[in-house]
């Protein structure tokens, strides 16, 4: 017979987008009516419910909810970034932490390609110069050429789940695909020429047309990419950022893409940034050769049936001791 155990769900942001729907709530309590389920929809409330509880799913967890946690086994994310939730309590803990890893790989990978595609195909402009009712096309075909996939080289940064599905993409388009990631001496995926490690960074980022940043935050990629890494890209490369604000020097990133265009990488497509939401004084904002999307890249038609699916099969094996999917090396941080 299955063990009861309190489960609290306390998914919960000022920002709308990123607030479980009731009734996905609602949908696990059917799937599991052995099990209690608590749902906390702001701190205080988290801080509350938590000391009751033997599993918590939760992207953001506060110093002061782990804290009242008295039994707490197993914490689930329902992201793949863990800054958020792996503080040095938890680290030194016996709990438990996995991740949803790989959930939206093939969104974000879709909009990669989106977003390169636009800044090739100079799209931007386009819509400039139709809200001006403006025929661009000496505008268009000046200065840099328009651009295609094929036969670019691209250069990924972590070759976890997105970095595999972005360079699948890229190779399958004609791209000639090189990648960077802690532990080169694992297989290299197909379609993928070099694989090195993150001290070599350097010296892959001058032949690289495009540059896509897609590891993990933690203390080693912290900043990554600043003034150095971006004064080694080629004049006309285009960095994308879809994993965390936090490896780009954003102010050194700024001053690059305001530089002449012979002196800087064409542009660059960010959607996290150091502080979201980005705020209004930032240089970013202006720069005609940058594309801001507001931390959307990851979101899918069905985004939070996938999140509750992988936590309920995740569920499925804590409650029969099987091994738990995404399980999470503490201090590495992914």
């Amino acid at each position: 017979m299955t063990t009861s155990r309190t489960v609290l769900v306390a998914i919960y942001s000022r920002f709308q987008a990123w607030n479980i729907p009731p009734a996905n709530v609602a949908a696990l309590r059917e799937q599991f009516p052995q099990h209690t389920f608590l749902h906390a929809r702001g701190n205080e409330e988290a801080r509350e419910l938590v000391a009751d509880a033997d599993i918590l799913f939760t992207a953001v967890l506060r110093p002061d909810v782990f804290a009242a946690a008295r039994r707490l086994q197993w914490i689930h994310s329902p992201a793949a970034g863990l800054e958020f939730i792996l503080l040095p309590a938890v680290i030194e803990s016996p709990v438990i932490v996995t991740n949803s890893r790989g959930l939206s790989a093939d969104t974000i990978a879709e909009h990669v390609l989106t977003v390169v595609f636009a800044l090739f195909r100079k799209l931007p402009m386009a819509v400039e110069a139709q809200r001006s009712r403006e025929w661009a096309q000496a505008a268009m075909t000046a200065d840099t050429p328009l651009r295609t996939i094929a036969g670019s080289r691209v250069l990924i940064v972590g070759l976890g789940a997105i970095g595999l599905a972005v360079a699948q993409r890229f190779a399958a388009l004609g791209a000639h695909v090189d990648a960077v990631r802690r532990r080169p001496e694992l297989s290299r995926p197909s379609g993928i020429d070099r694989v090195v490690t993150t001290e070599r960074l350097l010296d892959l980022l001058p032949s690289a047309d495009i540059v896509v940043l897609a590891a993990p935050e933690t203390a080693v990629t912290r900043h990554l990419v600043g003034g150095h890494e971006l004064a080694a890209m080629r004049p006309g490369a285009v960095l994308v950022n879809v994993s965390r604000g936090a490896l780009v020097d954003e102010a050194a990133l700024a001053v690059a893409l305001a530089a002449p265009p012979s002196a800087r990488p064409l542009a660059a497509a960010l959607d996290v940034f150091e502080h979201e939401p980005l705020p209004p004084e930032s240089p970013l904002w202006p720069l005609p050769n940058v594309i801001i999307t507001p931390h959307v890249a990851g979101f899918r038609p069905d985004h939070w049936d996938a999140v509750c699916s992988l936590f309920a099969e995740n569920l499925h094996r804590f409650d029969s001791g099987q091994a738990l999917l995404n399980v999470v090396d503490k201090r590495e941080g992914y």
